[in-house]
């Protein structure tokens, strides 16, 4: 890499998991709905990819992550998302 091109660690997006592919998963006994995924480009060129989401039973709960289950509907997503990221990232206008 050229000196004085600037170091870029990872590139992250966050993506609204369409209601048809949620789901729920529970830690420390409370059950959480998953409604979104950060997808971050790892310098290797690999995607990686957390779920995030809320106590089903509501309340000031926090904001946990969890692992993006291996369904191909969701690999399919995170793919769709990084390609069309990479697109809007191509098209960027500069600050302003």
């Amino acid at each position: 890499m050229p000196e004085d091109e600037p170091l870029v660690s990872a590139l992250a997006i966050n993506v609204t998991i369409p209601e048809e592919l949620r789901w729920t998963d529970t830690r420390r006994g409370q059950t959480f709905r998953l409604d979104t995924l950060n997808v971050r480009l790892l310098t290797s060129g690999h995607l990686a990819a957390k779920s995030y989401g809320r106590p089903v039973e509501g309340g000031r709960g926090a904001y946990v992550s969890f692992p993006v289950p291996e369904r191909p509907e969701l690999v399919a997503l995170v793919e769709a998302a990084a390609a069309r990221a990479a697109t809007m990232w191509g098209a960027h206008r500069g600050l302003g």
